[in-house]
């Protein structure tokens, strides 16, 4: 099974867990931020088969994602990275899921060590209270996981805001914190695009909006691949990915994007 046949379908498990019941100001109090549940272990099973998958303090992967969302269809989700990139050892593909939605996997996002630093910022989809998970797959084929529970839901059927569509491919890099020298630079890249999950309801004309997504993104910088994004709906409208790069003055960030419909859009920042 291709990535992107997983990304547009390997969702919609029929599976589902116990009842559980509310613990105030907490998790249900039967569920843990480590915890499996049958859509994880089905994903992880086709996915990576047998292979052990480091968790816990033994991980090199953090991830932070909220306990209660403020709204579904924009969850924020930060990945953080234990080692830095280096040539000798780097985080070599990075997954992200969502074991409830449709289509659980997010991202997954092949990575150069000229990030310097395999740190991760975006924001989620998540249909329904469940977990959020991050596997970084290593250079040298080690496997490590981090996972958290989010009590949110309705974010893939949330209606997109349609006052961009005119906009729609936009394609925009910026440098939130400058660009640094003495270590790896935030950068961030962004799309206007409705992200349409194909579960959307039109309220006027009472039909579903048709899928229509952004499925990959296709960061270089001065010619050289810093990481290369198969994506899905899980990724908000509009969605964005906030990244680490080794950077100079005079540089030149490139992005190629594509969606589900063949639209082909770029973007670049010369790095002053």
């Amino acid at each position: 099974m291709s990535r992107r046949m997983a990304l547009a379908g390997l969702g919609a498990l029929g599976l589902s867990g116990p009842a559980v019941r509310a613990a105030p100001g907490g998790l249900p109090s039967n569920v843990g931020h480590a915890d499996s549940s049958p859509q994880w272990e089905e994903l992880r099973a086709k996915l990576w088969g047998r292979e052990p998958i480091a968790a816990g303090e033994a991980s090199k992967v953090q991830l932070i994602v909220p306990l209660r969302a403020a709204f579904g269809a924009s969850v924020p989700v930060k990945v953080l990275s234990k080692l830095p990139q280096t040539e000798a050892l780097h985080v070599k593909r990075m997954t992200l899921l969502v074991d409830k939605n449709p289509a659980p996997i997010a991202a997954v996002l092949d990575m150069s060590p000229r990030m310097g630093q395999a740190d991760l910022e975006t924001r989620l989809r998540v249909d329904e209270y469940g977990h959020v998970r991050v596997v970084s797959e290593l250079s040298d084929g080690s496997l490590h996981m981090d996972s958290r529970y989010c009590k949110v839901s309705g974010g893939c059927s949330a209606p997109p805001n349609r006052d961009q569509l005119h906009n729609i491919g936009k394609t925009v890099f910026r440098l939130p914190e400058g660009l640094k020298a003495d270590g790896p630079t935030p950068a961030e890249v962004s799309v206007v695009h409705p992200n349409d999950t194909g579960f959307e309801l039109n309220h006027i004309t009472v039909m579903y909006i048709p899928p229509h997504y952004v499925r990959l993104i296709k960061v270089s910088y001065d010619g050289e691949a810093l990481f290369n994004a198969e994506v899905g709906f899980s990724l908000s409208e509009n969605p964005s990915l906030r990244f680490k790069l080794m950077a100079r003055p005079g540089g030149r960030l490139n992005a190629e994007v594509e969606d589900t419909k063949e639209g082909r859009f770029r973007g670049q920042l010369a790095l002053a």
